[in-house]
């Protein structure tokens, strides 16, 4: 099974930048989302997975939150990119390897994984490093 690309496009609009989909589905919820929470993965944290699956723990580590329109996210061609680099807090102690990031519905806890990817290359993380995932991160929908 395969969805046509408009709709595809359609639903990468919807949900990363608020944008309806005639007929079909809106954002006129009592209480949508505004931001989306961006999270970094040690490893894959996999469909089954939540936000806190391999989450990163480096000292000073927290979500980052991305606005839910098209200033946080650029969707064209079933593609969605950040807007501008995402860049998590620096690291103050500890070290690990980031290898996966997610997009998210909570700052913290087990929020709900809408998407997941590779990092390509790898950040690797020690005190003094400032991860960012830059506008070349995509999702494809497809």
């Amino acid at each position: 099974m395969s969805k046509g690309n408009t709709f595809e496009n359609d639903l990468l609009l919807l949900i990363f930048n608020a944008v309806a989909i005639a007929n079909l589905a809106d954002d006129a919820a009592s209480a949508p989302l505004t931001d989306l929470q961006v999270s970094l993965h040690t490893a894959d944290p996999g469909e089954g997975g939540s936000q806190t699956t391999s989450e990163c723990a480096y000292t000073s580590y927290a979500r980052v939150a991305v606005a839910r329109d098209n200033t946080g996210w650029t969707v064209s061609g079933n593609t969605v990119n950040p807007a501008s680099n995402i860049a998590f807090p620096a690291c103050t102690g500890g070290s690990e390897t980031a290898t996966h990031f997610a997009i998210g519905t909570a700052g913290s806890g087990a929020g709900k994984i809408l998407f997941s990817g590779t990092i390509t290359p790898n950040i690797a993380i020690n005190t003094g490093v400032t991860p960012t995932l830059t506008t070349a991160t995509n999702i494809v929908e497809d």
